[in-house]
Order: C-alpha cells, then structure tokens, then sequence
C-alpha cells in the first residue's frame, strides 16, 4: 500500500508539470478606449460632435429636442470591393425631449446618422485611422 501512495502522487506530480506548458497564450493589445460621442435631433437636422476620430468602440449618445418621437440610425453602406459589410443601427423610439444611446465598434470610413422615415437632414461621420491601445491606461474596464 506504501508503493501504492507513492506511485499515485508521482502520477499525479508528473500529471501536473505537464499542465500548461504548450500554451499558446499571447499578450495581445487591448482595444482603444471607448468615446462617447454626442448627437441632438432637432428639426432641421440632426448634430453630431465631433465629426472626426478614429476608429474604434464608441458610445453614441442623443437627444430628441423634437416634439415628437423618432428613431436615430448610425449606417454605412460599405465601400464597393472593400470586402467590408457596412453596419446598421439604430435607437427604439426616443421620446421628445428625450435621450438615447447606441453602442458600436467603427472602422475607417464614412458614417451616416439619420433619423427614420423623416425629412430631418442627416448628419455625417469620418472616421479615421484606429485609435491608440488602452493596453497601458490604468483604471480601464
């Protein structure tokens, strides 16, 4: 039984050594840190600020200073051969006087925001090269 013991933790020794040691992990860059961009609907046309950044996660916040409820649209339509879908999304009903946000991960290129089935003039989005890493920044989620 003695042999036993000793034989079982040996296994189970060797067992563990081997755990992990052809890992492939790699140490790869955060994201860029998310911006909040902000856009108000009024009646004419919808303002967005700023108009330029580069590219990455942001958070777009807006506000209907309407008075009736409507729906913002953040679009692409993608560039023709750039093998890249365009995206599309939009806010549910946004009550006048009211606020929404929307949270999206662009790339380079050009943005439309919009709102649904209105006559409100569009306000437009460029996008640049990828911001920076938040791989150094303390504090980050």
């Amino acid at each position: 039984m003695n042999l036993r013991t000793v034989l079982c933790g040996l296994a189970a020794a060797l067992l563990l050594a081997g755990c992990g040691s052809q890992s492939d992990y790699k140490n790869r860059p955060r994201p860029p840190s998310p911006i909040t961009i902000t856009a108000s609907v009024n009646d004419g046309r919808v303002e967005v600020s700023p108009k330029r950044f580069g590219a990455g996660p942001i958070t777009l916040v807006v506000t209907n200073q309407t008075d009736r409820a409507t729906d913002l649209v953040l679009e692409t339509d993608g560039t023709a051969g750039s093998g890249q879908a365009g995206i599309r999304q939009k806010t549910g009903p946004i009550n006048p006087q009211g606020t929404a946000s929307l949270k999206a991960n662009l790339r380079q290129g050009h943005y439309k925001v919009r709102v649904r089935g209105g006559t409100i003039r569009p306000a437009s989005l460029v996008v640049g090269h990828q911001r920076a890493s938040a791989q150094n920044q303390l504090l980050q989620p």
